[in-house]
């Protein structure tokens, strides 16, 4: 089969080390330092992005959707417990499986020899004109039952954390291989001109995956997600340091701008002129990213829509849970609608954990609780501000729960869930995907897709295609290999598609 490489300048290893020169510098202060006078000089590069790897590029046909917020579950939700109600499951609670169902199976703590069924205690209800059954945990999100689409049919291969985060985000359950974040701004670019084309806010604690979720791989640093805080400086050092006054940064700017001009009129290196934007980028940051942090030009009937100012719960030690995590949460998904409204690619929205092996009751309601009422938010405000047609909104863990209570430790009682990457749920939204279905389904105790089971690599080239790429030609060289993002296969899901 014949690959055909998305445009890009060649991946060489001086460009990758000048561009992580500059987030270096940027991220020390020196991005400051040298970067306050642009303003006040001749824009003539920074008009012209014609150097800029992050300048918008096309897509091999046109595209359904223009930008992405991942809402990254970390740690992995309980699928019977939120979107796949199995009443069987809760009929046979407490028996025992046969051993030939899990004589091959692996799991990360359960003893098979004495592990039990675990039915729900959850109630389902139906949402919308679909008919889309629901936990009691996720009310709001019924309210957009008829603008998603739910798969009850992922599967993955991975069944511990770190490999099957790295499964979701880049396509294989090893390190170095670029982000799906990372994919779409390397193959589209970014249409704002003052912020980072990939961004990531985070809430509660951290990942196991940790910044290999969206690490830009083999890709030169500039397509790698950028962290945003939600108070305070919105990226750490990007401000100048104390005792930088305005003619010392002129200074410093005018020497690093001749000095790159000069080399640039000699080698005629687009990297030089890559460079020198990339300077004026983070001179633009000093100005855009505190104001788009800073929400006070959102009205009431906005913040109280999202749950920004609502009341936190009495208990945050779980282990979702933290001082203002309700809050962080809350302000991460309006900020990710403002981050597209801003021309941003993609925003991954991070929050841990939901590694619920015991105390599942409570800790699942704190942390649906923190989600359900802002991520169905985000959804009705991207609708009603015309956005939603071209965001893709994606809700997703690294996989499932299992169905057995697990009983490691010689417990009494099975209070949570192990690891279980053989059958979960997400959801989808908005950018090209089809509101008001459920795609799949798996067997009586959830352990399993029974009908249209859909694999992670299934999800990416499905999500590329949303984007306008053919997955097959979307490549990148990398050690004489044409590398894809679905390099171990994968199947555009026709169903999934408005």
């Amino acid at each position: 089969m014949t690959h055909f490489r998305h445009p890009r300048l060649p991946s060489t290893s001086p460009v990758e080390t000048l561009r992580r020169d500059f987030f270096t510098s940027a991220a020390s202060g020196l991005g400051g330092l040298a970067l306050a006078s642009l303003l006040s000089r001749e824009p003539a590069l920074a008009a012209d992005r014609a150097h800029d790897p992050l300048a918008p590029k096309a897509p091999h046909f046109a595209p359904k959707a223009k930008s992405c917020i991942f809402v990254f579950l970390a740690g992995a939700p309980s699928h019977v417990d939120l979107y796949d109600d199995k009443r069987v499951l809760r009929e046979r609670d407490g028996e025992k499986l046969p051993d030939s169902l899990t004589e091959k199976v692996r799991f990360a703590f359960i003893k098979k020899e004495s592990a039990v069924l675990l039915g729900s205690p959850r109630k389902f209800s139906r949402h919308g004109q679909c008919g889309m059954e629901l936990s009691d945990l996720l009310p709001h999100l019924g309210g957009c039952a008829d603008d998603i689409c739910l798969i009850r049919s992922m599967h993955t291969d991975a069944f511990n954390h770190h490999p099957a985060q790295l499964m979701l985000t880049t396509g294989v359950p090893r390190f170095g291989r670029p982000s799906l974040g990372s994919w779409l701004t390397y193959g589209l670019g970014s249409e704002s001109e003052n912020l980072p084309g990939y961004v990531v806010l985070s809430a509660g604690r951290g990942s196991s995956g940790g910044v290999s979720n969206w690490t830009s791989g083999f890709f030169p640093s500039t397509y790698q997600g950028v962290v945003f805080r939600g108070q305070g400086e919105p990226v750490l050092n990007l401000n100048s340091p104390p005792g930088v006054n305005a003619a010392m940064q002129q200074a410093s700017l005018e020497a690093i701008r001749d000095l790159n001009e000069r080399q640039l009129a000699d080698s005629r290196d687009p990297e030089i002129a890559s460079r020198i934007q990339s300077y004026e980028l983070a001179f633009r940051m000093q100005a855009s990213a505190p104001e788009l942090i800073d929400l006070a030009s959102e009205d009431a009937a906005t913040l109280d829509l999202y749950g920004v100012h609502r009341k936190e719960p009495e208990k945050t030690n779980f282990r979702g849970g933290g001082p203002n995590v309700y809050k962080q949460f809350s302000t991460n998904c309006l900020l990710a609608r403002r981050l597209v409204e801003r021309g941003v690619r993609c925003v991954t929205l991070m929050h841990a954990s939901w590694d619920h092996h015991s105390n599942l009751a409570p800790e699942l309601t704190y942390n649906a609780g923190m989600l359900d009422q802002p991520v169905a938010a985000l959804v009705q405000d991207l609708k009603q501000r015309g956005l939603l047609d071209e965001t893709l909104v994606i809700c997703a863990g690294e996989f499932g729960r299992t169905p057995l209570g697990e009983n490691r430790g010689g417990r009494a009682v099975n209070t949570g869930r192990d690891h279980h990457p053989y059958g979960f749920s997400l959801w989808m939204a908005g950018g090209g995907i089809k509101g008001g279905q459920v795609i799949g389904k798996t067997d009586d105790i959830g352990w399993a897709p029974v009908e249209d089971p859909i694999h992670i690599n299934d999800l990416h080239a499905t999500i590329l295609h949303l984007f306008g790429f053919d997955h097959l030609r979307l490549t990148h060289q990398f050690k004489g290999l044409n590398v894809r993002l679905t390099d171990q296969g994968g199947t555009v899901q026709r169903k999934l598609l408005s």
